[in-house]
């Protein structure tokens, strides 16, 4: 069975942010949904979200489930916004209590509980979610982080940050808890699904050549992803990953992003002054 996606790209981030529903009974889910943040200004915006919003509202859906991939490092979630909006029940991965533990000491979070309690519902392998006449399969692919996980919806299903486009590559594995061997077998779990499942990234950037954002592929054009096919087993992978990390700088929204995203996207509590501020650990990262 086949649900209806729809992708709202976030250009300022290269983000994706998904509407995913069940034609029959018209049952949604959003996945990933995207927080404006002006980084310069310390200021939040909805403008974005809101369009999804909007848009899930012009079709009359019912939304069931928030899902998230994982904790974000390149966004902010807007998670709130859309459950005060539309309501749904609020979802991430297990082993989003490991990254809160990597990060609670790191900003000096106090007031976060490292159980994952903050999320409505954490999820793992095998759980299914209903979504109407369809079902929401979760795939826990750790990896990139140990929080990860994707979703499959009928012939769809939701990668997060396992693999890009194919033209590509696949996710760095250097954030705490990350392992370059885990995200092989985890591109293998992907990769033994039907060549025909669609494929839905979290991110795009263009690879050199295309001119166009992209976002869809399919399992059979994943076998062919330019990471996999010059490192096509396992040790050559691990090392190529591993290399290519050493090289790549800090997610820009980093800092903001994590303190939020492992709060379920709410801010920090509010100082004695009634402010609300996020913390800058220095020469720690």
């Amino acid at each position: 069975m086949s649900p209806s996606v729809e992708a709202f790209f976030h250009e300022p981030t290269n983000s994706l942010t998904y509407l995913v529903h069940d034609p029959a009974s018209r049952r949604a889910a959003i996945l990933d949904p995207v927080l404006d943040y002006d980084t310069r200004a310390g200021r939040t915006a909805t403008s974005f979200i809101d369009k999804v919003i909007a848009r899930a509202r012009e079709q009359g859906l019912t939304l069931d489930w928030i899902l998230e991939t994982h904790v974000h490092a390149d966004h902010l979630s807007a998670a709130p916004r859309v459950q005060a909006e539309l309501g749904g029940t609020l979802v991430i991965g297990r082993h989003v209590t490991a990254v809160q533990r990597s990060f609670k000491p790191l900003f000096g979070a106090r007031d976060l509980a490292p159980d994952g309690s903050q999320f409505d519902r954490l999820v793992a392998e095998g759980d299914r979610l209903p979504l109407g006449e369809l079902a929401i399969e979760v795939l826990e692919t750790p990896g990139h982080t140990p929080a990860c996980v994707s979703y499959r919806v009928g012939d769809a299903v939701f990668v997060g940050d396992t693999f890009f486009m194919p033209d590509y590559g696949t996710a760095r594995c250097d954030f705490p808890g990350g392992d370059a061997a885990t995200l092989w077998q985890s591109l293998q779990r992907i990769l033994a699904l039907p060549d025909t499942t669609r494929v839905f990234v979290c991110h795009d950037y263009k690879a050199p050549g295309r001119d166009a954002f992209a976002w869809e592929t399919t399992v059979a054009a994943q076998r062919r992803n330019i990471h996999l096919r010059d490192h096509p087993d396992q040790a050559r992978y691990v090392a190529f990953r591993q290399g290519r990390d050493r090289t790549l700088s800090v997610p820009a929204l980093i800092i903001p992003a994590i303190q939020v995203n492992m709060r379920a996207g709410q801010l920090p509590p509010a100082e004695a002054d009634g402010g609300v501020y996020l913390k800058v650990p220095v020469n720690r990262l």
